[in-house]
Parts: C-alpha cells; structure tokens; sequence
C-alpha cells in the first residue's frame, strides 16, 4: 500500500472539477485510484482507471475514464448510473412522461449534475492490482479520514 501522506492526496489534494475538463494532467497509461467529491467536500465515489498494464491503439487509458464520467453518457459507466439513479432522478419530480417521450436526456441531466456539482482527485500508482487494493481499501473505509464513499462503499 502507499504510504499514508501520499495516499492523503486523495481527499486533501488539489480537485480538478469536472466542469474545467479536460483537467488535472492525467496520464494517458498506467494506473490510478481517484476520488469524486461534491462541492460540499463530500466524499462521493472511488474508482481506478488503467486496469491493463497493456495500452492498446483503442484504449482511451485513466484519461479516457475521467473523460467518460465528465460527458455524462450512462452506457457502460457505473459511476454515472449510480450519479442518475442515486443523485439525478430525485431531483426530476415528476417527470417520467418527459424521460419516456425522449423530450428529456437522462444523459444530459447526468452531464449537468457531474459538471455542476462534481471534482476529483487522483493518484497514479504502480500497477492495476495495486490500484484495486486501494480502491477497495478506500471502499471499506481503512482511511479515516475520508471515510467510506456515498456510493460504492464496501463491507468490511
């Protein structure tokens, strides 16, 4: 594991808000662990990008990944399902009429939500089986501060 003052970056670096994207320098290979906070500094998600060691023509690398939350597009992104479901939906009200006709993007509203509210932090760590023991570490809370993230936090 990394040791503790580094691993710190994760909730007391510098956030890169969504809304300035493209953003925070972020390597195009490799792996890395980031954190998603609110605007409140609220501790809403941790992922990993980079989970091959194998960069591939068609790979869009941790860049990619971030890049991918930041266009608010749900298809394959778990993070922006959980963002729709957990934090977008309750703020529509009534509108599935409006969902079901197409006159409103799930999509869009998911864009909107992650720019206006959302940043991160990141870390590039040495390789993807290291990248998923901190995201699972993170996860299960083992750092305290931040605590466990909003939502995917992990039992034990």
């Amino acid at each position: 594991m990394e040791p503790d003052d580094l691993v710190a970056g994760l909730w007391n670096g510098p956030i890169h808000w969504f809304c300035d994207w493209p953003t925070g320098d972020l390597p195009r290979e490799g792996s890395l662990v980031y954190t998603i906070w609110n605007r409140e500094g609220a501790f809403v998600y941790v992922g990993l990008a980079g989970r091959s060691s194998v960069v591939s023509a068609t790979s869009k690398g941790p860049a990619g990944r971030l890049q991918q939350h930041a266009r608010g597009g749900r298809s394959g992104d778990q993070f922006l399902i959980y963002i729709c479901d957990r934090l977008v939906l309750p703020r529509l009200g009534n509108r599935l009429g409006e969902i079901a006709d197409g006159t409103l993007s799930l999509d869009q509203e998911t864009r909107a939500y992650v720019n206006e509210h959302l940043g991160f932090r990141w870390l590039a760590v040495e390789n993807p089986e290291m990248a998923h023991k901190l995201e699972r570490a993170l996860q299960a809370g083992h750092y305290d501060p931040p605590g466990k993230p909003f939502l995917n936090p992990r039992k034990g």
